[in-house]
């Protein structure tokens, strides 16, 4: 029989202590020697060593000691030794410890009176407690609260027992009569806590007769008033109106544990708009007092919670949440960013703006190591903004665009993809950011970034001015041709290259400075090259950022450039009536290109230039010399068009996901619905009424009903042994996060009673058994529900195996009979999730477990194929579906999903249509740990075939 345990100590087996040497120690007259061998003996028995010899010793030397620290130890001792023998009777030489209890219980000094009490609340035999109780009532009306109060909680615990209502008949009444004139508040809060487990009746005539005193309790007893109301109005909804005044009641209490309780008791009895926003404010108003940043982490998730429920009365809170923005933590910051996004309507944007904008500018002042990423998160949250409510866009685009040049680069490709999606969807500001665009170009020091300016640079310059000021821009951040200069020497190696005539090359180049006043001048810097090996013209900061980008081996902007001078050329010459200009900017555009291709082929920098990038500029350099309408066309309107195609999609699937996640309930026709103008308002308080009705409302709309949990209950059901077995068992297996819970249900088949039946667990993988099995009895025919609890400690497929072993009467052997294995499935651990192709991309560069798995497969349709997978592995499918949309025998998907442990696993999918019909190709997963990529492969390699 497993044995309850009410003390953990933690022992280190390295140097365990002799049996004898205790002895000789709690023998002998050195206090500090009888100390330290208590505490070993305590140490040995908790470690399952019976040491039977030392009780003797220990009653004739320590029973005696006056020492309180001794005395203590022994309680502890006596705590944790065997008091029954085989057949649970309790020992005979208990006697000796009850006689020696009792003169602790009558003891003059106060703290021996006090742990003797509190020792008794762990004792639960009731042959050595009931001599004891007349001297434990004795102690309730004692002068000094420390005994009151652990009198009290003994009286509780001996009522508890299983004859301690026939051993204290009137307990309640003594302890109600104690509630009443009792001082302490530790002492008052016990005495109410009695009554609660004990009486319950009693615990809430007293709450009711006390309700306008309730706020001046202590915090210890208002917080079990609380578990109180809780414990009643889930027993008893109609209640609930006149214990929901008391909780309002107490919102004003000076402890901020008992007021986050009254938020929490709050939500989760009532909706009522009045008692909601009550407990709404509660936690607005402890993220901002606590500097715990874990406290503000949990209110956030309260709010988080709040705001899915009760959208319409956390909008009104939205500039209160945004306050805890002024917290240096990433993690608050970015969960508070969450909650408000999703509260923002037309009424408070701008407010909210304003607010995001004031926060960007204080990220300029560098002092935090995290300014960069808190920054990004701001960029992307007020992007977000602007996309909803496009009227804000044209107060924060010009501010963000300053960040362009940002270090940080992440932050800055956020504005610029920002800049690039408002400067589409709000025409009005085409003008304005384009000029901007232009001025602050050179400032932009990233490729990524640059190449993305350029595209609207190219898209979106129009007017006649614009164009050129574009040509021009890019020309100064290109700086002086050529790239790299040739020796005379090296001519015969190298004549396919043209060769400056003289010794010495004077290079300028030129970038707008800034006066001080603020405005642009332009400045030119000349420096002399001497002609020596090929060397590349060096483009310091003063030659623009294009060259020095170029002349690190970044060819793939050098594609970009060109592409864009061909479409600012191109569109020059639909706005510039005079030829003269449009032939000059096209052969200055046709040199600054192919310069490009030369230094990309020449033996200047370590790596040549990629094929892809080649053709390109190669295709820009055959425009220029011969354009076609047709092409024309191409260049000028339809890269508009399909970029204005992928941001109507953004949004159309942004409005999908807003549909899914509105919540679905259902009613049931014959379900009562009471009506707000029809009921009895006798009695009853404004917040009564509105309580009720919103109560109405959730059972009109089925937020009550949840039938779908008994459904899944039947298909989770898995059988463990055979029909024919003496012993059926069968387990329900519930999966919660870190937890699984196995509810078995062990039938004995047989008309013999089974004794000493013990379930045995053992695991595989990441599991771990909480409790030791216990053993049952079981009559014949009968049935038993164990139940038990499996700790899980990450994202992988584990196994659970055991068997059940039992003994009868007429065998002495005992039997075993062996289960079937249980697979704990990854399905249950991860969800589908979404997140942005960046941020797939930047995990997948980063995480290093991958695990490729070959298509293998019987279907012969690539799409078929990627919606089987999605279904397999309940993942979420980010690539769009108009990309995956048309029969071209090719498929590449990207697949994302979330463990309940916040681990990321991201698939990529990549299939072909062989010449046989077939499909081939792999399927990549990547993952931060070697548990859910294995896991997932394994699943796949399972499911893929499809088919049957």
């Amino acid at each position: 029989m497993e044995k309850s345990c009410t003390l953990l100590i933690h022992f280190d087996k390295g140097t365990p202590a002799i049996a004898n040497e205790i002895k000789e120690a709690l023998e002998g007259n050195d206090v500090p020697a009888k100390i330290d061998a208590m505490k070993k003996a305590i140490m040995l028995l908790l470690n399952g060593e019976t040491l039977p010899q030392l009780f003797i010793t220990i009653v004739r030397y320590v029973l005696p000691s006056e020492d309180h620290t001794v005395q203590k130890l022994l309680l502890l001792y006596l705590e944790i030794i065997e008091k029954t023998d085989a057949k649970g009777r309790v020992l005979p030489e208990m006697i000796l410890i009850c006689q020696n209890l009792r003169n602790n219980l009558q003891h003059p000094n106060e703290y021996i009176r006090g742990v003797t009490l509190r020792f008794l609340c762990r004792l639960n035999m009731t042959e050595i407690v009931e001599p004891l109780i007349p001297s434990v009532l004795q102690n309730l009306e004692h002068r000094h609260p420390f005994i009151r109060r652990n009198a009290i909680l003994a009286v509780m615990s001996i009522y508890k027992l299983p004859q301690g209502e026939q051993l204290l008949v009137d307990a309640p009444d003594m302890i109600e009569k104690v509630l009443s004139t009792e001082q302490d508040p530790s002492a008052k809060r016990n005495a109410f806590l009695m009554l609660f487990t004990c009486a319950q009746d009693r615990a809430v005539n007293y709450l009711l007769t006390q309700v306008d005193r309730v706020s001046e309790w202590g915090e210890l007893l208002q917080m079990v008033v609380l578990e109180l109301i809780r414990k009643v109005c889930r027993t008893n909804r109609a209640e609930k109106g006149k214990y929901i005044k008391i909780i309002i009641s107490l919102l004003n209490a000076p402890s901020t544990a008992v007021i986050y309780e009254c938020a929490s008791t709050l939500v989760s009895l009532s909706s009522a708009p009045t008692a909601i926003r009550a407990a709404a404010n509660t936690y607005c108003q402890l993220l901002l007092s606590q500097s715990d940043n874990n406290v503000k982490l949990i209110v956030l998730d309260r709010l988080n919670e709040l705001k899915s429920s009760h959208r319409d009365i956390m909008v009104d809170l939205i500039m209160d949440v945004l306050r805890a923005l002024s917290s240096p933590n990433l993690d608050i910051q970015r969960k508070t960013l969450d909650i408000v996004l999703e509260l923002i309507t037309p009424r408070n944007i701008n407010e909210v703006v304003l607010m995001l904008k004031k926060e960007v500018v204080k990220t300029q002042s560098g002092e935090l190591e995290k300014n960069g990423e808190y920054r990004q998160m701001l960029i992307q949250a007020i992007h977000s903004c602007a996309i909803k409510f496009p009227e804000v866009a044209s107060t924060v685009v010009h501010l963000l665009m300053d960040f362009l040049g940002d270090n940080n680069v992440a932050s800055a490709i956020d504005v610029v993809i920002f800049v690039r999606e408002i400067i589409e969807t709000n025409p009005k500001l085409r003008v304005s950011i384009i000029t901007r665009l232009l001025d602050t170009f050179y400032q932009i020091r990233a490729a990524r970034v640059c190449s993305c300016a350029l595209w609207i640079i190219g898209e979106y310059c129009l007017s006649l001015s614009e164009v050129e000021n574009g040509i021009e821009t890019i020309k100064q951040c290109l700086g002086e041709l050529p790239f790299y200069s040739v020796s005379e020497e090296g001519e015969g190696t190298d004549s396919s290259k043209k060769t400056p005539q003289a010794n010495s090359i004077t290079v300028s180049s030129r970038r707008p400075a800034i006066l001080a006043d603020g405005t642009y001048a332009t400045q030119s810097a000349a420096s002399e090259t001497a002609l020596s090996a090929p060397t590349v013209v060096q483009g310091s900061l003063a030659s623009g950022n294009l060259r020095s980008l170029l002349l690190t081996g970044d060819f793939f902007l050098g594609a970009v450039v060109a592409c864009t001078l061909t479409k600012l050329v191109l569109r020059l010459q639909e706005v510039q009536p005079s030829k003269v200009e449009v032939n000059k900017a096209t052969t200055q555009t046709l040199l600054i290109i192919v310069s490009m291709l030369q230094l990309g082929q020449s033996s200047v920098l370590p790596h040549p230039i990629d094929n892809d990038s080649s053709d390109r500029i190669v295709l820009c350099i055959r425009l220029l010399c011969n354009t076609g309408d047709d092409i024309r066309k191409i260049w000028l309107q339809s890269c508009r068009q399909s970029f204005v195609k992928m941001l109507s999609e953004k949004q159309m699937r942004e409005t999908e996901e807003l549909k899914s996640k509105a919540q679905v309930s259902h009613a049931q026709p014959d379900d009562l619905i009471d009506f707000y103008h029809l009921k009895s308002r006798k009695g009853m308080s404004q917040l009564e009424l509105e309580d009720e009705v919103q109560d109405d409302l959730k059972r009109a709309t089925g937020e009550f009903v949840s039938d779908t949990d008994d459904m899944n209950k039947l298909n989770r059901i898995l059988q463990l042994t055979g029909f024919s077995d003496p012993v059926y068992a069968e387990a329900y297996v519930t999966v919660h996060h870190y937890d699984i819970v196995l509810d078995i249900t062990v039938i004995n088949r047989t008309k013999e009673t089974l004794q000493n039946l013990c379930l045995e667990l053992a695991t595989m993988g990441d599991l771990k058994l909480v409790e030791r099995p216990q053993n049952y009895t079981l009559a014949p025919e009968s049935s038993k529900q164990i139940k038990a609890n499996i700790k899980v400690s990450s994202t992988e497929t584990g196994v659970i195996f055991g068997n059940i072993v039992y003994e009868t009467s007429n065998v002495h052997e005992r039997t075993v009979v062996v289960l079937n294995d249980i697979h704990i499935d990854i399905m249950d651990y991860i969800s589908p999730a979404v997140c942005t192709d960046a941020a797939f991309r930047t995990m997948w560069a980063e995480f290093e477990w991958e695990n490729k798995v070959a298509v293998n497969t019987v279907i012969q349709d690539e799409r078929e194929f990627l919606e089987h997978i999605i279904k397999s592995t309940n993942m979420k499918c980010l690539t769009p579906v108009s990309a995956l949309d048309d029969e071209c025998g090719f498929l590449a998907a990207n697949l994302y999903a979330k463990s309940v442990f916040g681990e990321d696993a991201l698939v990529n999918l990549s299939v072909e249509k062989q010449t046989d019909g077939k499909l081939g190709g792999y399927i990549r997963i990547r993952s931060k740990t070697q548990g859910i990529a294995l896991s997932l492969g394994d699943k796949i390699t399972l499911k893929q075939k499809g088919g049957s």
